[in-house]
């Protein structure tokens, strides 16, 4: 996992993304136990409240959940509840729209954008 610290998102934020990005390309599966916030904010020299702070919007999310003394582990998303998963497709749907604005502004071509997104599958 990489943080990138000229990245204008949070550290925390750059961590959820790391995480869900393991878990989409299949490094992460359901069931996984994740590292400890110590050893997380150890690995990647970030404070231990910000890898906290990530593993709290992750929870939030429902990507992982934390069992006291055990650890953290990423959840089975297969029977995603349906409304969580329309609230997600709408938030998506959104933030993509304003990015899109963003690239047409930036006189980016759409063939540029769909090359970038191959190039993350």
């Amino acid at each position: 996992m990489h943080i990138d610290p000229n990245n204008k998102d949070a550290i925390y934020e750059q961590i959820v993304f790391n995480i869900k990005k393991e878990i989409t390309k299949g490094i992460l599966d359901a069931g996984d136990k994740i590292l400890s916030v110590r050893e997380m904010s150890k690995q990647l020299g970030v404070n231990p409240n910000t890898v906290a702070k990530a593993y709290k919007e992750l929870e939030h999310q429902n990507v992982i959940t934390t069992i006291k003394g055990r650890g953290s582990f990423v959840k089975n998303n297969d029977g995603q509840d349906e409304e969580i998963d329309i609230q997600t497709q709408k938030k998506l749907r959104s933030q993509l729209k304003s990015w899109l604005v963003e690239a047409q502004y930036a006189k980016i071509p759409l063939s540029l954008i769909y090359e970038w997104i191959k190039e993350e599958e």
